[in-house]
């Protein structure tokens, strides 16, 4: 098993790197797991509390769950992944049955931040992107797919994202084994990445 760890800042485009990588293979070769899956629960709260949490943080990760999750799934035992809406800034009751395959993908802001979990990963890579692009990517999706307006998105931009990247995100690119820019459409990384795929699905 190959387990890749891909991060970078929020809006990096992480998630198109990742498919533009994955979309090539057959499911059953090729799991993606997404650190936005492993918010911690936060059910004994009030939706106003959740609200306020910064979850652009560190302690608002699972890592320990994260990093159960990879060992059993190299043990070559199926996981049950959770399930996290946006709406709701909780987790639902739902999960995903995830079994093993050839090349695990594990993407998110924070994940390179956990000694624990960098060990896990055969190949780290760091999605890096200029902060003004990567605000304005943030801006449509989150007023798109999870229902934000904008002075909530550029306040938390403001106040949480921006001083979490400088202090947390920013200083894991000294641990990535491969930094791939994405302001333009970066072909020849997303091929790079490709063909360490092919070296091990071949």
């Amino acid at each position: 098993m190959l387990i890749l760890g891909i991060a970078g800042g929020t809006g990096s485009g992480k998630t198109t790197v990742v498919n533009q990588v994955a979309h090539e293979y057959p499911d059953s070769d090729v799991t993606v797991i997404s650190q936005d899956s492993y918010y911690k629960d936060t059910s004994h709260l009030t939706y106003e509390e959740r609200v306020n949490i910064n979850f652009d943080h560190p302690n608002s990760i699972d890592f320990d769950l994260l990093e159960q999750h990879l060992h059993e799934l190299r043990k070559g035992n199926t996981i049950e992944q959770p399930v996290y809406s946006f709406v709701d800034h909780n987790r639902t009751q739902e999960t995903v049955t995830t079994a093993p395959s050839k090349v695990i993908i594990v993407e998110g802001i924070l994940i390179l931040t956990q000694p624990a979990i960098r060990t896990l990963f055969d190949i780290k890579v760091y999605i890096d992107c200029d902060s003004d692009e990567r605000l304005i990517r943030r801006l449509k999706r989150d007023i798109a797919d999870r229902g934000r307006d904008l002075d909530e998105v550029l306040d938390r931009y403001q106040n949480t994202l921006k001083p979490m990247h400088q202090q947390f995100i920013e200083p894991t690119k000294a641990y990535a084994d491969v930094i791939i820019p994405t302001n333009k459409i970066n072909r020849v990384g997303v091929k790079i990445l490709r063909s360490i795929l092919d070296n091990r699905l071949g």
